[in-house]
Order: C-alpha cells, then structure tokens, then sequence
C-alpha cells in the first residue's frame, strides 16, 4: 500500500477551449497508507474524474500525482499498481469464479499454492465459496459485482484499491454486510481503500476520513461525525443528513448573539461577521428539543406533522414561515399544535455566506 498525494490537482476535459470548463478545481489531498476513504457527492461534482487521475486512466491537466514520494503523474495504470473496481462488473464470463478470482495472480506469475490460498480467502469474506467452480456467466448480476470486487481484493501489493460505486447492483442487505467485510479487510490488511459514492449512509458507515465534493470542488474532509455536526458549508448541512440541517436567517447581535426574526439566540462561541455578510443559523433536527414553555433560545412553532418512523419521530413544523424538521423520541406525545422548540447553544452553527464562520 502507498501514501498518495495529490499536488496541485485541476482537469479539465477541453483544456484547449478559450474558457475551458473545469471537472476539476484546483487542490491538494493527501491519502494516507492504510486509510478507509469516501468520496461523497452528487453525480457530476468531480468523484470519478478524481479516481481515474489517481489510477492512471485519466491525466490531469495541472498538478502532479506522488505514491510515496515519487511522481507518477506520467505513469500507466499497470505501472502504478492500482486495483480498481467499476460500477459494474468486469470479469470474464467463460471463466470460473476460481479462475476470475485468480486471474490478477497468474498474470503476476504469484506461486500457485500462495494463488489458491488468497482465491480461497477472498472467496470466503465475499461469500462465493459455494460458487468457485461455476462458470461465472451463470451467476447474478450483484454476485458477477462480488467478483469484481474479489479481483480487487485478492492482490497484496496494491498500492491502493479504487472502488467506484461498487455496490450500486447489489441488494441492501447485502450492501451493508459487504462494507462490513471491506472494513474488516482495511483493519486486517492495513489496504488503503478509496470508495466513491453519492449515498451519504454508505460514506457514513464505511470511511475513516470522506471528502464532499460539489461542482468539481472539495467543500469539506472530514470524520462523520464532523460533518454531521459541523458541516463546513449549507451544501455539506443539506446533503449530509437525514433530514437535512435546518437552517433560518437570522442578524447578528453581538459577536456571541444573533436574531432569529425577533428572538435573540445565544451562541456557545464567539463568531465575525461583516456589514453585508448574508447569515444562516443551522441546527441538526436531532439537536433540537421540544420543551413545555418559552425560555433562552426557544421559537414557538406551529405542528403541520407528525410521523412515527418506528425508532423515532420526525415533527415537521413552521417557525416564522420557515419549515423546521424536529427529531424526538418515539414515545413522546404531541399534544399541541403550537409548541417551543428549544436550540441548544452549543449545537448553534453560524453560516456567513453558506460557510460557516470561523467560532471561537
């Protein structure tokens, strides 16, 4: 596995226009030996582009690609020693599933014995040990991706295993099992991962470290809980999130204190803003708390729904004529069409112009 690091990164795909339109903005990033990556964003922000720079199927426009230290921004696929797994499958299919799985080796001219032990393990963490000796065009769809998948995973010296949305054929339920596999594999094996989606529950529930792209652009890396809890910019609060982040204009009052229409919030830190700056106040539904009468930092709101989702229950209101998602236990009552939410300061984000503002 390598430490990879991508220097000055930007492409475009008709660099030789006058105004030539960027996939990419320019960047930097860093991918650490060993990590569990995500790269999360709606279809066209970049994610793609990204991989196939990193894999050598695309060269960028600007910038320089390193694998531990030496550049190979001008170097083959083959020559980068990159795995990489597609959307959809790509095996043989007048080959076994045995001899798909081995394939990668053979061509490495890997020791037979090492072959069958590695075809026989990655087999078993995918479940197609029942399957080895079938020809793999009498399989499924999801079980053809599994082998995708498996080519991937059985080569030790990878410098890194590249998945783009791997998991789009498969079944639900076999999704989650399978990122719990990959997962226990990176533990395992200490395999730098990099997977591509635009399903915040698969970066959530798969990645150390995912980095949100919008428009060709990185808007924020970070853990999941960061950016479930302090999205850098409104795009990250609405995308990340279900439901998305709630967010109210609002003014500021003090450097400490901002008005939601007439009320008076209080914030836990201190935050800058400039005359003209437009300001949001964001707050996840989970953070708020529906409490009996008005007190420090509470908006009455008018109910408009109520609806039980089993583990919980989403309250949809109207505060101010803005619509507020409100999550509260499911044993709770709503009795009231009118009710006061409370906004707890320290769950408060400050959005000056969609980023949030530096709070101190």
């Amino acid at each position: 596995m390598a430490r990879i690091d991508l220097e000055n990164i930007a492409h475009s795909y008709d660099q030789d226009a006058i105004d030539p339109v960027y996939a990419l903005e320019k960047f930097n990033l860093t991918w650490d030996n060993g990590g569990r990556y995500a790269i999360l964003g709606p279809s066209g922000c970049g994610k793609t582009t990204m991989l196939n720079i990193m894999s050598g199927l695309v060269t960028p426009s600007q910038g320089k690609i390193k694998f531990d230290g030496l550049e190979v921004t001008a170097q083959t696929t083959a020559e980068r020693n990159i795995a990489q797994v597609f959307q959809f499958p790509v095996i043989y299919n007048t080959m076994t599933v045995r001899d798909n799985l081995a394939f990668p080796l053979v061509c490495r001219n890997v020791d037979k014995d090492k072959i069958a032990q590695k075809v026989q393990e990655v087999a078993d963490i995918l479940s197609l040990g029942d399957f080895l000796d079938r020809r793999a065009s009498r399989l499924t769809v999801d079980q053809k991706q599994l082998i995708s998948l498996g080519r991937g995973l059985v080569r030790d010296d990878v410098a890194a295993v590249l998945m783009d949305e791997p998991l789009t054929v498969i079944d639900p339920d076999l999704k989650f099992r399978l990122r719990r596999k990959l997962k226990e594999i990176n533990e395992k094996y200490k395999s730098t991962l990099i997977y591509v989606t635009h399903d915040q529950n698969e970066a959530m529930t798969f990645a150390h470290k995912i980095i949100v792209m919008n428009h060709g652009r990185i808007v924020q890396i970070g853990t999941p809980k960061e950016l479930f809890e302090r999205p850098a910019t409104t795009f990250v609060g609405y995308f990340i999130g279900a439901p998305a982040m709630n967010f109210f204009p609002c003014a500021a009052r003090s450097d400490k204190k901002v008005a939601v229409g007439e009320v008076e919030f209080s914030l836990g830190n201190r935050f800058e803003a400039d005359e003209g700056d437009t300001l949001k106040l964001g707050i996840r539904a989970e953070f708020i708390e529906v409490v009996p009468n008005s007190a420090e930092n509470t908006l009455k709101a008018t109910v408009r729904q109520v609806q039980d989702f089993g583990n919980f229950k989403l309250v949809t209101a109207t505060v101010q004529e803005h619509e507020v998602k409100v999550k509260i236990d499911r044993q709770a009552d709503i009795n009231s069409n009118e009710i006061w939410l409370k906004f707890p300061k320290q769950h408060c984000c400050i959005y000056k112009n969609d980023t949030l503002a530096t709070q101190e």
